[in-house]
């Protein structure tokens, strides 16, 4: 095993350790900071030409829209929720635009809205944050 390989092995296993401890508000912060981490890689690789690892990145990031929006409680959410699906909804057909058309200022944009809605995630009052999943409770 060479040296970078034992590298990335070990820092597999630190964000598995992670994610198993996470409470629930912690795992979609991770969700927001993974796809915001996924969109500056997918722009230097448009830079650089890389159309392979752009692709992958902007398809991770898709995936992680995707369960951002599936994860939404539309019942309890209300408007706020059907405001974010909406809001992943456009940055999904941003990224797809911007995948085609090798746009960074498209990644930059839903690279932006990202962050406006991370910002209001981790400025959610600690009580919140400390609540349980809607699914614990169903157990």
């Amino acid at each position: 095993m060479n040296r970078h390989a034992g590298l990335n092995q070990y820092r597999q296993m630190q964000s598995h350790s992670k994610i198993a401890e996470a409470s629930p508000h912690q795992l979609v912060a991770m969700l927001f900071q993974g796809s915001l981490d996924n969109l500056a890689v997918a722009r230097g690789a448009i830079e650089r030409n890389e159309l392979g690892v752009k692709g992958e990145k902007i398809g991770r990031t898709l995936e992680i829209i995707d369960n951002l929006r599936t994860a939404l409680d539309m019942e309890a959410g209300g408007e706020v929720s059907r405001n974010l699906r909406d809001l992943y909804d456009y940055m999904a057909a941003r990224l797809l635009k911007a995948s085609v058309e090798n746009n960074v200022a498209m990644i930059e944009e839903v690279a932006g809205l990202l962050r406006e809605i991370q910002e209001g995630w981790n400025a959610m009052p600690e009580e919140f944050k400390k609540a349980p999943s809607r699914h614990a409770e169903d157990s």
